[in-house]
């Protein structure tokens, strides 16, 4: 059998992910907090018929030798934490993070997860939840006759409440970076877990040690470029197409050998 065979339908296998990849970041492309991603390719084994440096005489050797690779795979997919593009809101609860760090949320079952997701609601209570309820950690409550909402890029939440001249201070929005954020594993809705890869988490207040600071009513949306994607899914086609090619060779040059006994 025709190594080339096996060989372009790895490739057309790891198009198929590529092309996963690339319409997963289109689908995400308003998506608040949403981080692109990009597969990863590295060749697999190599069969070597000739050893490089091997000896041929006394005194000369081979220079490059015979390796044939035998194919393609995705090892793994990177996520692009740079920042997404802005958006004005001017709602008081949509919060952006311009530099580094997570909001934290409090899963059901005591948890914590981290998102960039900045579109804040209140809940029945009052407290400050994501879209689909999970607690801001730590958590922060608006008062019931607050007529205005504040919040400072260090992260202090502050309150106007109704009869009083002073804004009422009423909670500390904190952040959590990692050295390696794009080792977190997603969970899906706009949320991330802390894994062995991301390292451990650093608590902080926006603008400490790195962190970066809040904007009250702005929103991070993607940092999806869709032109990009639209480069890479032209790319990933061909790609794919390029390596039905060499199917279709391999195919046609295993037909003319068995032809050859008539």
């Amino acid at each position: 059998m025709l190594r080339s065979l096996w060989t372009s339908a790895s490739g057309m296998i790891a198009q198929q992910t590529n092309l996963d990849v690339t319409t997963n970041n289109l689908a995400n492309v308003n998506t608040a907090g949403f981080k692109r991603e990009r597969a990863d390719f590295a060749d697999l084994l190599y069969q070597i018929n000739r050893e490089p440096g091997a000896p041929v005489e006394p005194a000369s050797m081979v220079p490059n030798g015979v390796q044939v690779g035998l194919g393609t795979r995705v090892v793994g997919t990177s996520r692009y934490m740079g920042q997404g593009n802005l958006q004005v809101t001017e709602q008081p609860l949509d919060v952006t993070i311009e530099g580094d760090g997570f909001f934290r949320v409090l899963l059901p079952d005591g948890e914590i997860a981290y998102t960039r997701a900045g579109n804040w609601n209140v809940d029945a209570d009052g407290q400050v939840v994501n879209e689909d309820g999970l607690l801001l950690e730590p958590a922060v409550v608006i008062p019931e006759d607050a007529t205005e909402i504040m919040i400072s890029p260090e992260g202090l939440v502050t309150a106007r409440i109704a009869g009083q001249e002073e804004a009422e201070e009423i909670g500390q929005i904190e952040l959590t970076r990692f050295v390696n954020p794009g080792g977190l594993r997603a969970m899906g809705k706009n949320l991330f877990l802390e894994s062995p890869a991301s390292g451990a988490p650093i608590e902080g207040l926006p603008g400490d040690e790195g962190i970066g600071l809040l904007h009250q009513g702005v929103l991070e949306m993607s940092n999806v470029q869709v032109v990009e994607e639209m480069v890479s899914l032209i790319i990933a086609q061909r790609a794919y197409e390029a390596n039905s090619k060499g199917v279709q060779t391999a195919d046609e040059l295993l037909r003319i050998a068995n032809g050859l006994k008539r």
